[in-house]
């Protein structure tokens, strides 16, 4: 949809406020295709051209340029982040030729509070902690479907233009300060509707679908979930004037935040979903990397590996999913505490230890890409937990990934589960860290990312 004269207003007022701060020096402020097959039936399904795309100015950019930085982040390392894409040689991050890390963290909500102008200052505040800890990379959604408050995608192709210019907003911010930024496309969680909302869609227009997990194989839904992913990719940002996947600063595509199939344990749908789904994006975007959003549960392509799994499997394949070509690096999550409750709390970490250098193994050897711990944390909620036991939490993760950077293996990053802003508190889950209360914690990660920047070199 549109801009109206109000949003014109408003977002020439923003504009104009940029460039007086800046002239005053002030701070800037998660089918059945083969892969043989996966670019014939990416294009079989391809969704009609898009219309109403709201204008946006005309600017030119230079992706070898590095992304201006907030004066917050001036912490030595200057010069260490060439702009540019980020891609892949073996197992490694690269950008400019050079080798790239990528330590940060999650906060979801950006896109969200930055729809609404009057909550933007939390936006701006978080990705200048970023700045300042020396993160390089955070993960946020791209995705926010159905009747909710502050929704993306109203109705199967209709968007709401406040919210596409909240991640604008975001996207334009954290390039001013050289950070990174995954986006996750979709949810296979209801928060924020989720692959439930794309089943009720499909429902709404006539296809009688059983269970959410319909979402993977109808062929209605994947066309609706292929129209949001053109639609994103193609999306020209109001403040830069640079189409999505014309832009740098977005690190990679995340498919879907946590998918699980547990309707088909044996992973072929997860293959073949990940197979078409991989190839559409690359389809549209030969610039970015792409990669699934999955936990690291194993599955039936290595079964001695399962061992590993807390117990049960998902229908998902760590092995065979990352091995897809058009996927271009791994992640995993882990969350102990809930997947294998009711164990102590040093049961837990070796379950995190176990977890992390099974799958580091594997990336190296099984499929040579690089990995990211892409969610991790430890929860306010757990039992007997004290910020000192979550600091010790934090310090064996980052020691893992600091021992795989050393060695020159896969594991290239972690990104801790989750910022809030101040004034966020309804939104906890446990699991957050608000930077400015948590000293402890916030200078572990800051010590992360200097030991871990340590490894690029200066351009």
């Amino acid at each position: 949809m549109g801009i109206n004269n109000a949003r014109r207003l408003t977002l020439i007022a923003s504009c104009l406020a940029v460039l007086l701060a800046l002239a005053a020096g002030a701070r800037l402020p998660s089918i059945h295709a083969g892969a043989g097959d996966a670019a014939a039936a990416a294009a079989a399904f391809a969704p009609s051209p898009l219309e109403g795309l709201a204008p946006a100015p005309s600017a030119g950019h230079d992706e070898a340029a590095a992304p201006a930085r907030a004066p917050g982040a001036a912490n030595g390392l200057e010069g260490r982040r060439a702009g540019g894409f980020v891609r892949t040689s073996g197992a490694r991050f690269m950008v400019g030729g050079r080798p790239f890390y990528s330590n940060g963290f999650n906060a979801y909500w950006l896109m969200y509070m930055a729809s609404n102008p009057g909550d933007r200052s939390k936006v701006l505040d978080t990705l200048d902690q970023a700045a300042r800890l020396g993160a390089t990379l955070i993960r946020t959604w791209a995705f926010n479907d159905g009747g909710g408050s502050r929704p993306l995608q109203i109705a199967p192709g209709v968007y709401n233009e406040d919210t596409f210019l909240g991640l604008d907003f975001v996207i334009a911010e954290a390039k001013k300060r050289g950070v990174y930024l995954i986006l996750s496309l979709v949810n296979n969680w209801s928060d924020f509707g989720g692959k439930k909302q794309y089943v009720q869609w499909a429902r709404d227009q006539g296809h009688y679908l059983g269970w959410d997990e319909d979402f993977f194989t109808d062929s209605l839904t994947q066309r609706l979930y292929m129209n949001h992913i053109k639609r994103v990719l193609t999306r020209v940002n109001n403040f830069t004037g640079v189409a999505y996947k014309d832009e740098p600063t977005i690190f990679a595509w995340e498919l879907m935040n946590e998918p699980r199939v547990q309707s088909d344990l044996s992973g072929k749908t997860m293959q073949d979903w990940v197979t078409l789904m991989s190839a559409y994006v690359k389809s549209i975007d030969a610039n970015h990397m792409v990669e699934i959003g999955l936990e690291g549960f194993y599955g039936e392509s290595m079964p001695d590996r399962k061992k590993f799994n807390p117990g049960y499997t998902i229908g998902t394949d760590f092995i065979s999913n990352n091995r897809i070509p058009s996927v271009d690096f791994a992640t995993i999550h882990s969350y102990p505490d809930q997947w294998v409750p009711g164990s102590s709390n040093e049961a837990q970490v070796e379950f995190m230890r176990k977890w992390m250098a099974s799958h580091i193994e594997d990336a190296a050897k099984e499929f040579q890409k690089p990995l990211i711990v892409s969610e991790f944390g430890w929860s306010a909620q757990s039992n007997g937990y004290t910020v000192a036991t979550r600091d010790d939490y934090f310090r064996m993760v980052y020691d893992s990934i600091y021992a795989s950077v050393k060695e020159g293996g896969p594991c290239a990053g972690g990104l801790f589960w989750q910022v809030m802003a101040p004034g966020m508190e309804g939104w906890g889950d446990g699991y957050e860290v608000v930077l400015e209360r948590c000293p402890t914690t916030t200078a572990i990660i800051s010590q992360e990312c200097a030991k871990i920047d340590g490894f690029m070199p200066r351009v």
